[in-house]
């Protein structure tokens, strides 16, 4: 049959169909073209490169090229490795939540790994450098706390269990710092025993931090406000046989002498037991 045998609505079809076709072979060419081939390269050039983009600070292409070596070569050293730098790629970028999931990550996939310390620490970091201000929610820094007595209880002969031990105070100090604003904001609301309930956090949970003279003088000024005076000369006996030169026992001195009373311990008070160490 010649094309002139044809009818011409039927050759109107026929070429529309064959261009259609044609135009989806183009698309498919262009949309595999557009794909990027998958190639298999050495393990060391490609833990290379990503060294190279870390050291350029080029963070995010890095963490890209860290994660391809985990990808090509999952059981080589070198993986391993490179689970470990990714971690330590988005802390650099201030990736904190990333760094700490890659670490829990790490952690989990290889706890006796040569490096597990450093991931326990860089996990650690991580937290603390997270912790705002004691004005706001402090989750981060009590995750910080914990994360640092990690570091100190599992390695405790390590450079990393130095370093926590004096993160740790810091932290503990910020802790404090929290509850003596919550106990100043009950007392200046004049809710004397929320007030007093903080403070006593204070002088029960964290002992050694800078916080526990003001804390004892917080207390006297309470119980005088509440009328008992027993407690009140209690702790201001205690700040003044630990704190003997502070500006808070001289505060707590002239307010106990203003009210006809002496800085005496009681022995029924519960801050002899809480510091029964301090007479």
């Amino acid at each position: 049959m010649t094309s002139e045998s044809v009818p011409r609505p039927a050759l109107r079809a026929l070429r529309a169909a064959l261009i259609g076709i044609a135009a989806l072979g183009l698309l498919a060419a262009c949309s595999s073209d557009e794909e990027p081939k998958y190639v298999e390269r050495p393990v060391e050039e490609l833990y290379n490169e990503a060294l190279d983009q870390l050291e350029a600070e080029n963070f995010e292409d890095a963490v890209t090229a860290f994660e391809e070596v985990d990808r090509q070569h999952p059981y080589s050293v070198w993986a391993t490795k490179a689970q470990l730098m990714t971690a330590y790629t988005h802390y650099l970028a201030d990736e904190y939540d990333e760094a700490i999931i890659a670490l829990d990550r790490f952690t989990d996939l290889h706890p006796g790994n040569r490096d597990i310390g450093y991931a326990y620490y860089l996990r650690a970091i991580s937290y603390y450098e997270q912790i705002v201000d004691v004005q706001r929610d402090q989750r981060v820094t009590k995750l910080a706390l914990d994360s640092l007595q990690q570091v100190v209880q599992r390695f405790p002969n390590s450079e990393y269990s130095r370093d926590a031990a004096l993160k740790i105070d810091l932290t503990r100090d910020h802790l404090a710092g929290k509850e003596m604003a919550i106990g100043r904001y009950y007392q200046r609301r004049d809710e004397q025993l929320a007030a007093i309930n903080r403070f006593r956090t204070v002088i029960e949970e964290y002992q050694t931090t800078t916080h526990v003279p003001e804390a004892l003088h917080r207390l006297v000024e309470c119980y005088i406000a509440l009328g008992i005076t027993q407690e009140a000369q209690t702790a201001a006996a205690v700040l003044g046989h630990n704190f003997p030169g502070s500006t808070w026992y001289r505060d707590s001195y002239a307010l106990l002498e203003g009210k006809d009373l002496a800085a005496d311990p009681s022995t029924n008070s519960w801050l002899r037991s809480a510091w029964n160490w301090i007479f």
